[in-house]
Protein backbone atom coordinates (compact mmCIF):
# COMPACT_ATOMS: atom_id res chain seq x y z
CA UNK A 1 0.00 0.00 0.00
CA UNK A 2 2.84 2.41 0.81
CA UNK A 3 4.46 1.67 -2.59
CA UNK A 4 1.18 2.51 -4.28
CA UNK A 5 0.95 5.89 -2.51
CA UNK A 6 4.58 6.73 -3.35
CA UNK A 7 3.93 5.97 -7.01
CA UNK A 8 0.75 8.06 -6.96
CA UNK A 9 2.72 10.95 -5.39
CA UNK A 10 5.32 10.83 -8.15
CA UNK A 11 2.56 10.79 -10.79
CA UNK A 12 0.74 13.76 -9.26
CA UNK A 13 3.97 15.74 -8.86
CA UNK A 14 4.93 15.27 -12.51
CA UNK A 15 1.36 15.92 -13.74
CA UNK A 16 1.49 19.54 -12.59
CA UNK A 17 5.04 20.24 -13.82
CA UNK A 18 5.63 22.58 -16.76
CA UNK A 19 6.24 20.55 -19.96
CA UNK A 20 9.80 20.47 -21.27
CA UNK A 21 8.93 19.42 -24.81
CA UNK A 22 9.52 22.02 -27.53
CA UNK A 23 7.11 22.27 -30.40
CA UNK A 24 9.48 21.61 -33.31
CA UNK A 25 7.99 23.34 -36.35
CA UNK A 26 7.33 26.61 -34.52
CA UNK A 27 10.54 28.72 -34.65
CA UNK A 28 9.50 30.83 -31.63
CA UNK A 29 9.21 27.73 -29.46
CA UNK A 30 12.69 26.34 -30.25
CA UNK A 31 15.68 26.56 -27.96
CA UNK A 32 18.61 28.58 -29.25
CA UNK A 33 21.81 26.64 -29.86
CA UNK A 34 24.74 27.27 -27.56
CA UNK A 35 27.55 29.48 -28.89
CA UNK A 36 29.96 26.53 -28.85
CA UNK A 37 27.54 24.20 -30.65
CA UNK A 38 29.19 22.24 -33.49
CA UNK A 39 26.84 21.92 -36.42
CA UNK A 40 27.75 21.12 -40.01
CA UNK A 41 31.03 22.44 -41.48
CA UNK A 42 30.90 25.68 -43.45
CA UNK A 43 33.43 27.59 -45.56
CA UNK A 44 34.32 31.08 -44.40
CA UNK A 45 34.51 34.25 -46.45
CA UNK A 46 37.31 36.82 -46.37
CA UNK A 47 35.62 40.21 -46.33
CA UNK A 48 38.81 42.19 -46.93
CA UNK A 49 39.41 40.46 -50.24
CA UNK A 50 36.07 39.23 -51.62
CA UNK A 51 36.96 35.55 -51.84
CA UNK A 52 36.85 32.48 -49.60
CA UNK A 53 39.67 31.73 -47.19
CA UNK A 54 39.91 28.23 -48.69
CA UNK A 55 42.85 27.67 -51.02
CA UNK A 56 41.91 24.12 -51.95
CA UNK A 57 44.93 22.53 -50.28
CA UNK A 58 42.91 19.33 -49.68
CA UNK A 59 44.18 18.79 -46.12
CA UNK A 60 40.61 18.61 -44.77
CA UNK A 61 39.58 16.22 -47.56
CA UNK A 62 42.48 13.86 -46.77
CA UNK A 63 41.92 14.04 -43.00
CA UNK A 64 38.16 13.35 -43.09
CA UNK A 65 37.53 9.89 -41.58
CA UNK A 66 34.31 9.34 -43.57
CA UNK A 67 35.60 10.81 -46.85
CA UNK A 68 32.48 12.95 -47.19
CA UNK A 69 34.32 15.90 -48.80
CA UNK A 70 35.61 16.55 -52.27
CA UNK A 71 37.34 19.66 -53.60
CA UNK A 72 39.23 21.07 -56.54
CA UNK A 73 41.45 24.11 -56.70
CA UNK A 74 42.41 26.48 -59.48
CA UNK A 75 44.76 29.40 -60.03
CA UNK A 76 43.49 32.61 -58.45
CA UNK A 77 43.01 35.37 -61.07
CA UNK A 78 43.16 38.00 -58.31
CA UNK A 79 46.71 36.88 -57.50
CA UNK A 80 47.89 37.72 -61.02
CA UNK A 81 46.16 41.10 -60.70
CA UNK A 82 47.98 41.54 -57.35
CA UNK A 83 44.72 42.12 -55.47
CA UNK A 84 45.04 38.93 -53.41
CA UNK A 85 47.83 37.03 -51.66
CA UNK A 86 46.27 33.63 -52.34
CA UNK A 87 47.96 31.91 -55.27
CA UNK A 88 45.37 29.13 -55.47
CA UNK A 89 41.66 29.33 -54.74
CA UNK A 90 38.89 26.78 -54.34
CA UNK A 91 36.99 26.00 -57.55
CA UNK A 92 34.56 23.34 -56.34
CA UNK A 93 33.87 22.02 -52.86
CA UNK A 94 31.22 19.52 -51.89
CA UNK A 95 30.31 17.90 -48.59
CA UNK A 96 27.87 15.02 -48.21
CA UNK A 97 26.28 16.02 -44.91
CA UNK A 98 24.56 12.64 -44.69
CA UNK A 99 27.99 11.04 -44.19
CA UNK A 100 29.51 13.80 -42.04
CA UNK A 101 29.90 12.71 -38.40
CA UNK A 102 30.51 16.27 -37.10
CA UNK A 103 33.90 15.32 -35.64
CA UNK A 104 35.56 18.67 -36.38
CA UNK A 105 38.81 17.17 -37.69
CA UNK A 106 38.52 19.27 -40.85
CA UNK A 107 38.51 22.43 -38.72
CA UNK A 108 41.49 21.29 -36.66
CA UNK A 109 43.73 20.50 -39.64
CA UNK A 110 42.93 23.62 -41.70
CA UNK A 111 45.90 26.00 -41.77
CA UNK A 112 43.96 28.86 -43.35
CA UNK A 113 40.95 29.35 -41.03
CA UNK A 114 38.84 28.38 -44.02
CA UNK A 115 36.41 25.91 -42.48
CA UNK A 116 34.48 26.12 -39.23
CA UNK A 117 31.74 24.10 -37.59
CA UNK A 118 28.65 26.29 -38.07
CA UNK A 119 25.39 26.28 -36.14
CA UNK A 120 23.48 24.67 -39.02
CA UNK A 121 21.79 21.44 -37.97
CA UNK A 122 18.39 21.29 -39.66
CA UNK A 123 19.27 20.38 -43.23
CA UNK A 124 17.50 17.05 -43.64
CA UNK A 125 16.09 16.12 -47.04
CA UNK A 126 13.85 13.38 -48.39
CA UNK A 127 16.21 12.42 -51.26
CA UNK A 128 19.06 10.00 -50.70
CA UNK A 129 21.75 12.41 -51.93
CA UNK A 130 19.82 15.55 -51.03
CA UNK A 131 22.30 16.38 -48.27
CA UNK A 132 25.13 17.15 -50.66
CA UNK A 133 25.99 20.82 -50.38
CA UNK A 134 28.14 22.63 -52.91
CA UNK A 135 30.51 25.58 -52.67
CA UNK A 136 27.81 28.27 -52.85
CA UNK A 137 25.73 26.78 -50.05
CA UNK A 138 28.81 26.18 -47.89
CA UNK A 139 29.85 29.81 -48.32
CA UNK A 140 26.31 31.00 -47.49
CA UNK A 141 26.37 28.90 -44.32
CA UNK A 142 29.77 30.37 -43.47
CA UNK A 143 28.67 33.96 -44.04
CA UNK A 144 25.64 33.44 -41.77
CA UNK A 145 27.87 31.88 -39.12
CA UNK A 146 30.36 34.77 -39.34
CA UNK A 147 27.63 37.40 -39.02
CA UNK A 148 25.83 35.62 -36.15
CA UNK A 149 28.92 34.94 -34.06
CA UNK A 150 31.24 37.80 -35.01
CA UNK A 151 33.89 35.29 -36.07
CA UNK A 152 37.40 36.55 -36.73
CA UNK A 153 40.35 34.48 -37.94
CA UNK A 154 42.67 33.12 -35.27
CA UNK A 155 45.75 34.23 -37.21
CA UNK A 156 44.72 37.25 -39.28
CA UNK A 157 48.23 38.21 -40.32
CA UNK A 158 48.92 34.83 -41.86
CA UNK A 159 45.50 34.11 -43.34
CA UNK A 160 44.51 37.50 -44.69
CA UNK A 161 44.21 37.73 -48.45
CA UNK A 162 45.16 41.41 -48.54
CA UNK A 163 48.32 41.67 -50.61
CA UNK A 164 51.46 42.88 -48.87
CA UNK A 165 52.97 45.92 -50.52
CA UNK A 166 56.52 45.32 -51.56
CA UNK A 167 58.59 48.06 -50.03
CA UNK A 168 62.05 48.75 -51.20
CA UNK A 169 64.51 47.25 -48.85
CA UNK A 170 67.69 49.17 -48.15
CA UNK A 171 70.70 47.63 -49.83
CA UNK A 172 72.92 45.83 -47.40
CA UNK A 173 76.62 46.60 -47.73
CA UNK A 174 78.62 43.85 -49.36
CA UNK A 175 79.94 41.40 -46.82
CA UNK A 176 83.64 41.15 -46.52
CA UNK A 177 85.00 37.67 -46.60
CA UNK A 178 85.60 36.77 -42.94
CA UNK A 179 88.15 34.10 -43.82
CA UNK A 180 91.54 35.22 -44.86
CA UNK A 181 92.80 33.70 -48.06
CA UNK A 182 96.15 32.05 -47.88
Amino acid sequence: MIGFLEGLGVTLKSAFRKPVTDQYPDPQERHQVAPRYMGFPALLWDGDVPEPYCTGCMVCVRACPTQCMSAQMTDNPKFTEETSRRRKIIETFEINLGRCILCGICVDVCNFDAIEMSHEHELSKYERNGNRVDLDMLLDMGKRFQSETGWVPTNPGKNSGVPVKKTERPQMPARKNPRPTT
